[in-house]
């Protein structure tokens, strides 16, 4: 163990502690994630209740003072309201009516080819709704209604498929990608929760809808967004009234609205327009509120701030659990996406880079990863798909094959755009996509 890391029982855990070993393994466990702070008695009564000792990492604990900063929204700090700081609100476990357990369907591979060109069609529609929004009112949302109905059934076929194509399809709109981008994470979370098939489509629409008001707001204005003085911000906040004005007489559900009205509003009342908390959030909301703040980390706006990688946005955001977001949800997103993400570039224990294709509930840390790089990180001839859990299945501990860390998007040139991965399964080429 380094000198960093401390073998302790549980009982003797305090708040402030960074947990990063357990007495058994993760995935036996209802941890979401590999190493965390712990924030309150409530963590340390959920790790008396799994294990009898754990290992903290000395240079990792933190005051309580340092927690909050760390639990702070990226965007708007100078301007919160209720909730201030980081109080804690726990509600009643999520509970979804009658929900529905999927199952995947078909494989990735077939989802790829059957999916390809779904994004560039949102993108498409959604562009041209947008334009009009920026000078007129409501047009007509049946294209982009009809993609989202698309868009849902691909989700529930094959959860993998939209995440990967929508980490490596660029589009030089931010507000459109951040839009559907955030779709698919939410439709992503909303099929883990069990939400149906109409509702997954009122929460995709709801999201794809959310950012209308932008388009009523100065370019130069969104130009910096996330680095607004307070009179900016203000101004800023005001997006979405007038998406909700623009959207008004759309014929649009309650849900649809709903999601376009509460998708900035947080847990604990420090967001807008209103500042409401708690319950008062419609579930869909708080989905879509999730997914657009996970998305404006590993995705901001260009030259504005460094994205984090997917882990370490994941790690945030397990951070913020009962703070800025419910804490069943934030667990439930996590389960949803894996602690990995589709799409995200990582370096194994042995050297080798490659990209995450796929993840498994029951096996968390250990994803299919298409390799593309030896240990020494040259370009392999051919990528090579490693599934870590069956790879790792009857090895012992020191030939583990595992994830040593999550890389920075574009690492070593290494960018999931470059592969098609509608090939062999186990193996796939180096060709390039022809649909972007």
């Amino acid at each position: 163990m380094g000198v960093c890391q401390r073998k302790i029982a549980v009982h003797d855990l305090e708040v402030g502690m960074f947990v990063s070993d357990l007495d058994r393994p993760w995935h036996q466990t209802p941890f979401p994630i590999q190493g965390f702070h712990i924030r309150s008695q409530d963590d340390i009564r959920a790790l008396v209740s799994h294990c009898k000792w754990v290992s903290i990492d000395v240079a990792e604990t933190r005051d309580s003072v340092e927690l909050a900063k760390i639990t702070r929204p990226a965007f708007g700090t100078k301007s919160r309201r209720k909730g201030e700081g980081r109080d804690e609100l726990h509600l009643p476990p999520l509970s979804v009516r009658e929900p529905v357990t999927y199952q995947t369907v078909t494989t990735l591979k077939r989802e790829m080819k059957e999916s390809s060109s779904l994004l560039e069609d949102a993108g498409v529609a959604l562009e041209g709704l947008y334009r009009t929004f920026a000078t007129e009112n409501i047009k007509d949302l049946r294209p982009v209604a009809a993609v989202i109905n698309k868009m849902v059934r691909s989700v529930i076929r094959q959860p993998d498929a939209l995440l990967w194509l929508s980490r490596i399809r660029q589009h030089d709109n931010h507000v459109y990608r951040h839009a559907l981008n955030t779709s698919v994470w939410a439709l992503v979370c909303g099929r883990q929760l069990g939400l149906n098939e109409g509702l997954l489509n009122h929460l995709g629409l709801g999201c794809l809808l959310s950012q209308v008001g932008k388009t009523r707001l100065p370019a130069e204005l969104l130009s910096r967004e996330g680095q607004l003085v307070p009179e900016e911000y203000a101004l800023y906040r005001t997006y979405v009234d007038k998406g909700m004005a623009i959207l008004e007489d759309s014929g649009l559900s309650r849900a649809v609205l709903s999601v376009v009205q509460g998708h900035r509003e947080r847990h604990n009342g420090s967001g807008f327009p209103e500042g409401v908390r708690g319950d008062r959030i419609p579930l869909l909301a708080k989905i879509a509120g999730l997914a657009e703040f996970f998305e404006s980390l590993i995705e901001p706006r260009e030259r504005l701030a460094e994205p984090m990688t997917p882990a370490k946005a994941v790690t945030l955001l397990y951070d913020m659990r009962n703070i800025e977001f419910q804490g069943d949800l934030v667990e439930s997103f996590i389960q949803a996406i894996g602690i990995y993400p589709t799409g995200s570039l990582v370096e194994l224990t042995d050297g080798q880079r490659g990209i995450v294709v796929s993840h498994s509930a029951a096996r968390r840390l250990w994803p299919r990863v298409m390799v593309m790089t030896d240990r020494y990180h040259t370009p392999l001839r051919a990528a090579k798909v490693v599934d870590l859990a069956k790879y790792n299945e009857s090895r012992a501990a020191a030939e583990v094959l595992a994830i040593k860390e999550c890389l920075a998007h574009g690492t070593d040139g290494l960018d999931p755009a470059g592969y098609d991965v509608t090939g062999t399964e186990s193996r796939w080429s180096f060709s390039r996509l022809i649909s972007r």
